[in-house]
């Protein structure tokens, strides 16, 4: 396996919770993400590049109430009954995402030990400098992956971290089993622990 930490995931009941949620946890409001046609979501990005973990960053995401239901499960659980009750209790890490360069070799990789690497799915979202587009592995119920294994992502020509703003936040440790990632911020060192 050959993969790199991409983004950290932050699930929230809605998108205003999930940046209200940032402010107050790292003193640092989220920048402008977009809407994700294929699920049904939109996000909000915030970098939290370093030496360590390049190119990564931490994305707020939520049901785009204003969207059409998809024809499919929505990634990450978020269709799922007990994922939408703990999002109420308030935004929290439910998930992490790991960019490879060959998605398709990656996923046989895993299907080859009998975990199921979902459906490479190609997406799509548009930004100011223009469309975004990556593939993506999800499982056909949504589900993320078992035994703190990241969604899989290569993306296309250009990176969502490439045109983010600058930022104070800086992804100091990340245990991936586990699901817990210390960050520096202007409010010192925060620890997350994910949602199982």
């Amino acid at each position: 396996m050959s993969w790199a930490v991409d983004h950290l995931v932050i699930g929230a009941a809605t998108l205003a919770q999930g940046a209200a949620w940032c402010e107050a946890a790292f003193g640092v409001a989220p920048g402008p993400g977009g809407k994700h046609a294929l699920m049904g979501t939109h996000n909000r990005l915030l970098s939290l590049a370093c030496e360590a973990f390049p190119r990564c960053y931490l994305e707020i995401i939520a049901i785009d109430p204003d969207a059409p239901a998809p024809a499919r499960r929505r990634w990450f659980d978020l269709d799922d009954a007990a994922m939408q009750a703990a999002l109420t209790a308030g935004p929290r890490l439910i998930h992490w995402v790991a960019r490879c360069d060959d998605l398709a070799a990656e996923c046989a990789a895993r299907a080859g030990t009998g975990i199921d690497p979902g459906e490479i799915l190609a997406a799509e979202r548009a930004t100011p400098q223009g469309l975004l587009r990556w593939r993506i592995a999800v499982r056909a119920d949504g589900r993320r992956p078992a035994g703190g294994l990241p969604t899989l992502i290569e993306w296309g020509e250009v990176h969502p971290a490439d045109h983010l703003a600058a930022s104070p936040l800086r992804l100091a440790a990340f245990d991936e089993r586990r699901l817990v990632a210390e960050i520096d911020s202007p409010k010192g060192r925060v620890r997350l622990e994910g949602l199982a």
